[in-house]
C-alpha cells in the first residue's frame, strides 16, 4: 500500500510545507493519540526532540493534538531518538514521539512514533493512523482532555542507562576521547556519560543555536572530527548525528571508520565472549561485501536486509541475532535498545579498545573494503528499472561481477532516484559496470 505520510522512518520534511506543519503535527497527535487509547487507564505519551528551532512548533502542536483527544503528556526536551524509546517503555508509557529529521539540516524535521514497547510502529500502526489524519477524531470530553508534564532529570535518567551498558571491570581513565555532538540531541548527555566513566574529554558539536544542528559536522561530516583528533593528540573520535542514532568512529590518525567495521568489531568481541546471538549479524543490503567475507573467515554469518534500520531489526528479532546496523553509522544491539543507539554502541567500541590496550587504527580496522561505487539517476516519472533495455543491462552487469563482486540496484524512496551500487575485486570493473547501468537508466527516464 503506498503511503501518504510516512517513509522508511516516520513522516519527515521541510519545515512549515506539506507534512511538516503545526497543523499537520496536531493532526499526528490527535490520530495516533486515538489509536494508542486502549484500555481504561489514564494514557500516556512521552515527546522528546532534537535542537532544531523547529523543535519547539512541533512539540506545542503535537501536545495539543494529543491532550485534546485525552493521552496525557511527558515532555523531555533535547532527548536521543533511543532515549525516547527507552523512556516510553521504562515509564509504561503507550506510545512515544520524537521529533527529528536525524541527519537533515536544521530546516527538515520529522516525527517518529513508538510504541509501548519501544519499537517504531508496524506497518499496521502507521497505516492506521495515516487514515485517521484524513478523517473525523473523536476528541475527548471537556473533563478528560490531557494534561502535561515535563519530567526534568529525563537526561540523568538516560545517563545512567547507557553507563549500565559498559563493562563494570572497565574505565576509561586516561583515554583521550574526542566526541561530537552534531549541536543535536545528545549534546548534553553524550559527555556526561563518558565523563562520568572517565573519559579525558574534547568536546565539539556541543553548542546548538536551532540552526547549525548537523552543519559540517557529526557523523555525516566526520572531517571536523578527524581534525580534532589529530590536533588533541586523541586515541580516539566519536561523531553522532543529530538524533544520536548513530555512529561514525575515527581513529588516532584522523582515518573514519564506518558501520561496517565498527559492527565487526564489537560481534567479534561478543562472539568471543560467548554472548554473540544468531552466530553472526544482520546488515543491509549497502554493507561492503569485505564484511561478508570477514565474517565468514570468522565462521559467522551475514543477513542482509533492505536499506532502512526498521528492516535490519524486523530480521534481528525474526531470526533471533543481537547486534545487528547499517554501514552508515546505525547499529542495534538488542540486549540494550530497541533501535540504533549511537552512544550505547560507542561504549561497546571504547570497551573493545580498553580490553585490547591497542591502538584504535589496529583494533577497529577489521578488513579492507572492497572498492565500492554509488552512483544516483534521476528521473522525471515512469518505472525505468522495469524497461526491458535496463533490465538486460543489469542481468549482463550480474553475469560480470559473479563471484568477484555485487550489484545493488534500487529507487529512493524519498526522491525520483535510482540508486546504483557496485563493488568487487576491480575497480575499474565496478566503474564500468555503475557506468554502463546509469547510461541505460537515463536512457530509459
Amino acid at each position: 500500500m503506498a503511503r501518504k505520510y510516512f517513509g522508511t522512518d516516520g513522516i519527515r520534511g521541510l519545515t512549515n510545507t506539506g507534512a511538516m506543519t503545526a497543523e499537520m503535527a496536531m493532526k499526528v497527535g490527535m490520530a495516533a493519540g486515538r489509536h494508542f487509547l486502549r484500555g481504561a487507564h489514564r494514557h500516556r505519551v512521552v515527546i522528546g526532540k532534537d535542537t532544531r528551532l523547529s523543535g519547539y512548533m512541533l512539540e506545542s502542536a503535537l501536545q495539543a493534538g494529543f491532550t485534546s483527544v485525552g493521552m496525557d503528556v511527558t515532555l523531555v526536551g533535547p532527548m536521543p531518538t533511543p532515549a525516547v524509546a527507552m523512556l516510553t517503555k521504562s515509564m509504561r508509557a503507550d506510545m512515544g514521539v520524537m521529533i527529528s529529521a536525524s541527519h537533515n539540516p536544521f530546516a527538515d524535521n520529522g516525527i517518529k512514533l513508538f510504541g509501548p514497547d519501544g519499537y517504531k510502529l508496524s506497518d499496521e500502526d502507521e497505516e492506521a493512523i495515516e487514515a485517521a489524519i484524513d478523517g473525523e477524531v473523536a476528541l475527548a470530553a471537556a473533563g478528560e482532555i490531557g494534561r502535561a508534564k515535563r519530567i526534568d532529570d529525563a537526561r540523568g535518567r538516560y545517563i545512567h542507562f547507557a553507563k549500565s551498558t559498559f563493562p563494570n571491570d572497565l574505565r576509561l581513565d586516561g583515554l583521550k576521547v574526542v566526541v561530537d555532538c552534531a549541536n543535536g540531541a545528545a549534546y548534553q548527555v553524550a559527555p556526561e556519560a563518558l565523563w562520568e566513566l572517565g573519559g579525558d574529554l574534547v568536546q565539539i558539536g556541543v553548542s546548538p543555536n536551532g540552526l547549525n544542528i548537523n552543519d559540517r559536522i557529526g557523523s555525516t561530516h566526520p572531517e571536523a572530527l578527524s581534525a580534532a583528533v589529530v590536533e588533541h593528540g586523541a586515541a580516539i573520535g566519536i561523531a553522532l548525528d543529530g538524533d544520536a542514532d548513530r555512529l561514525i568512529v575515527v581513529d588516532e590518525r584522523g582515518r573514519v571508520i564506518d558501520g561496517d567495521q565498527l559492527m565487526a568489531t564489537i560481534a567479534a568481541g561478543w562472539a568471543r565472549a560467548g554472548r554473540l546471538a544468531g552466530g553472526g549479524l544482520v546488515a543491509t543490503v549497502m554493507s561492503n561485501l569485505g564484511l561478508e567475507r570477514h565474517l565468514s573467515a570468522q565462521g559467522l554469518g551475514l543477513i542482509r536486509t533492505k536499506v532502512g534500520d526498521r528492516y535490519v531489526l524486523e530480521a534481528m528479532r525474526r531470526r533471533g541475532y543481537n547486534v545487528g546496523g547499517e554501514q552508515s553509522g546505525h547499529i542495534i544491539l538488542s540486549d540494550y535498545a530497541t533501535t540504533g543507539d549511537g552512544l550505547v554502541a560507542a561504549l561497546q567500541v571504547l570497551a573493545e579498545l580498553c580490553r585490547a590496550g591497542a591502538p584504535a587504527s589496529e583494533v577497529l580496522h577489521r578488513f579492507e573494503p572492497l572498492p565500492q561505487l554509488l552512483k544516483n539517476v534521476r528521473f522525471a516519472g515512469g518505472k525505468p528499472l522495469e524497461q526491458d533495455g535496463v533490465k538486460a543491462v543489469i542481468a549482463e552487469a550480474e553475469a560480470e561481477l559473479a563471484g568477484t563482486g555485487r550489484l545493488v540496484i534500487r529507487p529512493s524512496g524519498t526522491e525520483p532516484v535510482i540508486r546504483v551500487m557496485a563493488e568487487g575485486d576491480d575497480p575499474q570493473q565496478v566503474e564500468r559496470v555503475v557506468d554502463r547501468i546509469c547510461d541505460a537508466v537515463r536512457a530509459a527516464a
